[in-house]
Order: structure tokens, then C-alpha cells, then sequence
């Protein structure tokens, strides 16, 4: 998936269909002249439904289709016979994703199951035909009702990556390079900031034939709570991750004010992050040696766990997948 494919927000206007006119009808035989009143109901109109696909990453599909319109519901007829249902209108989204009103900004739902459906816009109800209205006052209605109108507005859908395992660092720090080597995924790689500018997933095998989703989140910066840099793009991503793995290069000039900074971005975005589970991977480590490692172990954190890698020379990273495997079902 390339970045320009990767498309996490977007507003769509959605009408529902009308329900379908009651009948009025009085039933007519040849040897039957005043069979009172038999015309049905009209049909219910199209209702516009929400539901959850894992077989979709992005609201890419809905980039260039914005407007969705179910169809009406169809009108009763003779014999009480009721008009038939306007057919719905299904949008799929992946799993992850949030709508809410454009206008009032109200979280109406989010969607984060394979196969769910939430209705966004209900159809009309179709109106009810003459023969609901006789009475013994009034054997022969000619009238019925209207089918009420659909409804229709303008929605916003935005994505929130779900995902096992969020990459947390600073532009630069390995991340990409990382999600490549221990997953299929194909992220752009360089050696400069802001390489990725759209977060990345890829799916890590683990033993046995399990796995975990880990997803590439865009380089954090000071400020970033703020809106600096990327901003809010990309850290409402971290919110849906179980695990946050801090990634921080070996040739860091101060790993704990790196760690310092990276945690208060996403304490100032969002308290609850601190919550999740956390652990630290010290990247580019086939830079150091054993000595150099011992020195370095000193000035690391001391409130999260670490542990030295290498997505180059491909060291600490089956250690790094059992770490986080037990993190994930501790």
C-alpha cells in the first residue's frame, strides 16, 4: 500500500429513500360491486448501512465517491398488496473507523468488527393504505397515506488504525526499516526525516503459525500534541494500538530525553496512552559493542523493559517478537 493510496479521513452525504405511497383502492369483482376498501402499504425506502470489512485498510474507495443515494420504497397496490422495499445501500469500511455528524462533529458510531452493520441513514416508512382506515363510520376511505421522506446529510468517516503493536519514535529512528524486515510490508525507506508521511501495516509471523499486526506510525516530533509536524494525523492512530514499542537509535544523543519527549506528546494528546503496555527497542545496535551496550544500559529509562536490535544485520528480533507476544496475551 503506498502512501498516496492511504486515505484516513473523508466526508460523504448520504440520503436514505422515500417509503412508498399507500394505496387507495376499493375492491371490484364482477360479481362483487362494493368490496370496500383493499389498497396496501407502501414499500419501506432504502436505508444507507455502514459495515465493517478486514479485507480493507483505507477509505481510499470513497475518495472519488462521495455521494450515496438508496432507493425509494415502492407504492402499495390493489388486493392490500404492500410495495416493495427500496433496496439498501451498503458502504464497506475498515475496521477502525469512526463516523459522526459533519455538522455537529457527534460520534454517532465506529465500526470495529468484521461483518458489522450500523445503520447511517434510515429509509422512510411506506404509508399505510385505505383499507387501515375503514371503520364502521366510514366503509369506503379514499384516502391513504404518504410515505414519509427519507433523510439525508453530510457524515465524516475517519480511520483509527487497528492494530496490535504501534511503532512510537522520532523521524528517522528505524522504524520503517524495521516493519520491513519482520513483516511483508513495503514502506518507503531513506535516510531522511518525515520518510513515512502515512502510517503503515504490515502482519509479523510469530511461532506456530500466529501473528500480530505492528503498524508503522509517522515520526513523532516535540509539539506533535500541538499539531507541529504531522500532528493529529497520526497520533489518533497510537490510540488503537494494544502495545507502544518506542523506537530509539543507538546513536541517540540523550535516549532518556528522547523517551521524555516521545511519552509527552502522547500524554498531551491523549492521557490514556500512558495505560497501554510499553517497551523499549534500542534500533541500529550493531553499532555497539558489548561494552558500549553496558554504558549505554545505564543512561536508559528505568519505569520500561528494553532490549538492543538490528533490522540491518537482523539481531534481538525473534527476542522482540516473544516480548511482545507476551505482552500482548499477559
Amino acid at each position: 500500500m503506498t502512501e498516496g493510496n492511504f486515505v484516513d479521513y473523508i466526508k460523504i452525504h448520504t440520503s436514505s429513500g422515500k417509503g412508498g405511497k399507500g394505496s387507495v383502492h376499493l375492491h371490484r369483482e364482477k360479481f362483487i360491486q362494493k368490496g370496500g376498501p383493499d389498497g396496501g402499504d407502501g414499500g419501506r425506502g432504502g436505508h444507507v448501512i455502514i459495515r465493517g470489512t478486514n479485507n480493507m485498510w483505507t477509505l481510499i474507495h470513497l475518495k472519488f465517491k462521495k455521494h450515496f443515494k438508496a432507493e425509494h420504497g415502492g407504492h402499495g397496490s390493489k388486493s392490500r398488496s404492500t410495495g416493495k422495499d427500496g433496496n439498501d445501500i451498503y458502504i464497506d469500511v475498515p475496521l477502525g473507523t469512526i463516523i459522526r455528524d459533519s455538522e455537529t462533529q457527534e460520534t454517532l458510531f465506529e465500526i470495529t468488527e468484521n461483518g458489522e452493520e450500523r445503520i447511517l441513514v434510515e429509509g422512510g416508512m411506506g404509508g399505510r393504505g385505505n383499507w387501515h382506515f375503514k371503520s364502521s363510520t366510514n366503509q369506503t376511505p379514499r384516502y391513504a397515506q404518504p410515505g414519509i421522506d427519507g433523510q439525508e446529510g453530510w457524515y465524516q468517516l475517519e480511520l483509527k488504525l487497528l492494530a496490535d503493536v504501534g511503532l512510537v519514535g522520532f523521524p528517522n529512528a528505524g522504524k520503517s526499516t524495521l516493519l520491513s524486515v519482520i513483516t511483508a510490508a513495503k514502506p518507503k525507506i531513506a535516510d531522511y526525516a518525515f520518510t513515512t508521511l502515512k502510517p503503515n501495516l504490515g502482519i509479523v509471523e510469530y511461532r506456530d503459525y500466529k501473528s500480530f499486526v505492528m503498524a508503522d506510525i509517522p515520526g513523532i516530533i516535540e509539539g506533535a500534541a500541538e499539531g507541529k509536524g504531522l500532528g493529529h494525523r497520526f497520533l489518533r492512530h497510537i490510540e488503537r494500538n494494544s502495545i507502544l514499542l518506542f523506537l530509539i537509535p543507538a546513536d541517540s544523543n540523550d535516549v532518556q530525553k528522547e523517551y521524555d519527549i516521545l511519552l509527552n506528546e502522547l500524554k498531551k494528546h491523549n492521557p490514556e496512552l500512558l495505560d497501554k503496555d510499553r517497551l523499549l527497542a534500542i534500533s541500529k545496535s550493531d553499532m555497539l559493542d558489548d561494552e558500549l551496550k553496558e554504558e549505554l544500559e545505564k543512561e536508559l529509562p528505568k519505569d520500561i523493559s528494553h532490549l538492543f536490535i538490528s533490522s540491518i544485520a537482523q539481531t534481538g528480533l525473534t527476542e522482540l517478537k516473544d516480548r511482545l507476544w507476551q505482552l500482548l496475551n499477559s
